[in-house]
Parts: structure tokens; C-alpha cells; sequence
């Protein structure tokens, strides 16, 4: 299963000076420990949680912050000891940019730099600190290490560009921690019919360590029988639950146990497998062997946490899970593809699925109904982020955006509208590729988190849509 918790070492440093024990005034160390005490203090009542954790420098000296070049070794033993996800470099005065480059470079973790705006000038001129000006020396050290790294302009802690700056960086880590080690698993084989979501195993794990499993259709009919007799008590209470949601038209019983069996059978996979996501076959193959099909299930399992995205779509199962990870688990991701262009709105398309958004994104005004089987509504109406990873001709990139819903047509399957500045090009973007018309979806605006996400993943590009 994926994990959304995240554990960041923050770094406080200051200038080494060769007058430091005595030094007043500009640079005084003093004013930059002040600094650090505030800020540390701040970032801990304010953003630590049940899944953000941190770590800091108290144990290192008196001052609690890095100065010395010679500390570096001590200070990377530590947070290695502290198992952290990412390092927060925080200059408290012009700093050190030796120092902590060393330290940036040894780690090899996503890196976050910023350092608290001066607001004081006293009366005769006097500054103490001079934080902005030590940020450009750092940075450039970093870049000549070739360390990439994420950057929160210039600000007071307080500030909503703190904030901003500091949740995405989060949502980052999360992603860059789960993806580097995800493992994904391929329920049955691919459709035949769909070629165009044809991947290269080989690749994934040599380019980023992805860890790929199959489960076989004959290992899934055995679970589906044994599941369907074992759980008879709780499949009971589950079609319960689905007639308080759903209009299940003239289904009967037996069927909406079949279609709920999945529910098991697919956690089962999970734990049997260790999967953080599932790709599965579905619309071809599970009729024709259960008399069911699954997207009942999968629609269940996404606001559960279990991502099983359809149509054997791998690309589209990692492209879920990286924003499952983007919301740090706030938010199911949909997974609406291309269809249709609005019949009025050259700017607006169909995002549609037959049936596997999570019930959680349903419309309040949207009647929920089993059509043909499957989920039917539609999605709430908002900001929303797209997404799409893939592979072609050896080279990955990562799709990323933003639209806004509109409205539209009323149509069957699980469907949003979503509105684009302009969807001619968009349209041609997919049609002279790498994308297919598979998309991944979640509500919120995630872009920006998307495109730093790819500075610390090597061989993987972002892409703007727009």
C-alpha cells in the first residue's frame, strides 16, 4: 500500500566567521539562532501531524544549527539514523554554503531550500542577517553538485507563500518516496483489443526501480469462488450499502454479490502480492468468467485507499498512485479519459470512465445509478489536476495540468466536463503522441507539485499540457 507519511530533517545553518564566538552586528550568529528558533518552532506547531514528522540540529552545538564544514559527516550520520524521507535547508544569516552543500550532496534526497526575509533595519542602518544573499550562493553551490532541489521564495514564516511553498514540497516527498520504491501488479493479461496501453517491464524497473507482478486469471477465479462462498455474511450487508446508494435497476441479489466479490478478491491481491497498485483486466474477460464485472468494486476500493485502476493500463495505474501521493491520500484520483468535445464548447471535453470514479467525487445533485452494471453520475464540479505518465520509444514523461469543470450533457458512465484554454491543442498533443486518451484525475491544483516531483525522478520529463 502506498504511504503517505513523511519524515523531513531540517538543517538550520549560519556563517562561519572567524570572529564567531565575539561577533555583533552584521552576520551576528546570535540573530541568525534567533532566526532558527522562530522558524523551527513554527514549522513543527504548525505542520507537524500524523503523517509529517521532523527532525532538527538541537543535539549538534549549543546554537542548535550547522556552521562548521567539518560537522557535515556528523550531521548526514544522523539523519541517516533518523530514516528521512528529505532535508529542509533553512539559512538562518548568509550561511554556509560549503557546508551545506556537502551535506545536500551526500544525502541524496529531495532537497528544500529557504530562508526567512529580513525585516529588521535599525535606526542607523545596522542589518544582522542578510538571508536573500546567502540563498543565491547556496544555490549555486547546489547546482555545481548537480543536486536538484525545490526553492521557497524569500518570505516571513507566516506568510501564505510559506505555507503554499512548504505543503507542496511535502506532497513532493510523498510522491518521490512512494514511487522509488512502488510496486505494481497486472491482474490477467492486457486486453487485446488495447494496444495503445502496451509498456516495456524491462524498462520500468532499469529506468526507476519499479517492481512489477502478474497474477494470472486462473489464480483470480480461484479467489473469486472461494471469496464469494466465504464472505456470503458481509456480502449481505455490502449490497445493502449499494442499494442506499446506488438505483440498481432490476439487478438481483446474486449479481450485486458478484460484482462486490471483486472488493475481496482485489484486497487479497494486494496483500498476497504487496502491491502499492493494481492494473487489472477487466470488461473482456471477467463476465465471460464470473458473470459480473468489476467496476462496481474498483469505484468502492479507490475511496478505501486501494488503487486498481482498468483496462490493464499500467501507465495509468503509476500515474494514479503519483496522485494519490500528490494529495498525500486526500483525494481518489479518477480516471477519466478523453472521449468527446463538448457539442457547444470548443474549450470543454468529456473526461468519462464506464464506471470506476470513487463514489466520494459523486455530484450531490447526481443521481448514483448501476448502468449496465457499472457506477454511473457524475463528478463534482471544481479545480482539478490531469495527469499522464508514459513511456515511448524509450523515453518517459509525465503530463501534467489544470482545468476547470463545466457544464454539459447529461450521459451514462462515471464522467466529468472539463474546460481547457485551448483544447485544439491539447487535442493535437495526443494525437501526434506520446499520450493516449487515458487520463488520471484529482480534484485540487496539483501542477506545480507535479513538475517539481520530476527534478529528483532521473530519465522522467514534465510535460505541461498546456
Amino acid at each position: 500500500m502506498l504511504d503517505y507519511s513523511v519524515k523531513i530533517g531540517l538543517v538550520p545553518d549560519v556563517r562561519d566567521l572567524g570572529d564567531f564566538a565575539t561577533r555583533k552586528g552584521i552576520f551576528e550568529p546570535a540573530k541568525g539562532v534567533e532566526n532558527k528558533n522562530k522558524v523551527v518552532k513554527f514549522i513543527k506547531e504548525n505542520f507537524e501531524d500524523e503523517k509529517t514528522e521532523f527532525c532538527d540540529l538541537e543535539w549538534l552545538n549549543e546554537m542548535g544549527v550547522l556552521y562548521k564544514n567539518t560537522d557535515a559527516k556528523r550531521v548526514c550520520e544522523y539523519l541517516r539514523a533518523q530514516k528521512v524521507d528529505a532535508i529542509f535547508l533553512i539559512n538562518c544569516n548568509f550561511g554556509n554554503e560549503e557546508v551545506l552543500g556537502r551535506v545536500a550532496k551526500e544525502m541524496g534526497l529531495p532537497v528544500l531550500l529557504w530562508g526567512p526575509q529580513d525585516m529588521v533595519f535599525e535606526p542607523d542602518g545596522l542589518r544582522y542577517t542578510d538571508v536573500q544573499c546567502g540563498l543565491f550562493a547556496i544555490s549555486k553551490q547546489l547546482r555545481r553538485y548537480h543536486i536538484p532541489f525545490s526553492y521557497i521564495e524569500n518570505c516571513p514564516v507566516e506568510s501564505e507563500i510559506f505555507k503554499d511553498g512548504l505543503n507542496k514540497f511535502l506532497s513532493v516527498v510523498t510522491m518521490v518516496k512512494n514511487f522509488k520504491k512502488l510496486t505494481v501488479t497486472q491482474v490477467g493479461t492486457r486486453l487485446n483489443p488495447f494496444k495503445s496501453v502496451m509498456y516495456n517491464e524491462l524498462e520500468l524497473t532499469e529506468k526507476f526501480g519499479i517492481n512489477l507482478n502478474n497474477v494470472n486469471m486462473a489464480q483470480i477465479e480461484d479467489k473469486f469462488q472461494r471469496l464469494l462462498d466465504s464472505k456470503a455474511y458481509e456480502l449481505i450487508a455490502d449490497v445493502d450499502d449499494i442499494k442506499s446508494k446506488y438505483d440498481v435497476g432490476e439487478l438481483d441479489d446474486e449479481t450485486l454479490k458478484k460484482m462486490l466479490t471483486f472488493v475481496y478478491v482485489y484486497k487479497e491481491v494486494f496483500d498476497d502480492t504487496q502491491a502499492d497498485v493494481l492494473s487489472s483486466e477487466c470488461w473482456t474477460a471477467m463476465p465471460l468468467a464470473f458473470g459480473a464485472n468489476p467496476c462496481l468494486a474498483m469505484s468502492i476500493l479507490y475511496d478505501m485507499g486501494y488503487i486498481v485502476t482498468c483496462e490493464s493500463d499500467i501507465h495509468g495505474a503509476i500515474t494514479n498512485a503519483l496522485l494519490m501521493c500528490a494529495t498525500r491520500g486526500q483525494s481518489a484520483p479518477m480516471f477519466g479519459e478523453f472521449t468527446v468535445r463538448h457539442p457547444e464548447n470548443r474549450n470543454a471535453e468529456l473526461l468519462w470512465h464506464c464506471g470506476p470514479f470513487p463514489y466520494s467525487v459523486k455530484d450531490e445533485r447526481s443521481k448514483a445509478r448501476l448502468y449496465n452494471t457499472k457506477p454511473s453520475f457524475k463528478a463534482k464540479d471544481g479545480d482539478y489536476t490531469i495527469a499522464r505518465f508514459q513511456g515511448d520509444d524509450g523515453h518517459y514523461t509525465l503530463l501534467g495540468g489544470e482545468y476547470h469543470t463545466t457544464d454539459g450533457p447529461y450521459t451514462f458512465g462515471t464522467y466529468m466536463w472539463a474546460e481547457f484554454g485551448d483544447l485544439s491543442k491539447i487535442e493535437k498533443k495526443l494525437i501526434n503522441g506520446p499520450y493516449i486518451h487515458h487520463m488520471s484525475e484529482t480534484r485540487g491544483k496539483y501542477a506545480e507539485v507535479l513538475e517539481e516531483f520530476c527534478k529528483f525522478i532521473p530519465n522522467l520529463t514534465y510535460d505541461p499540457i498546456e
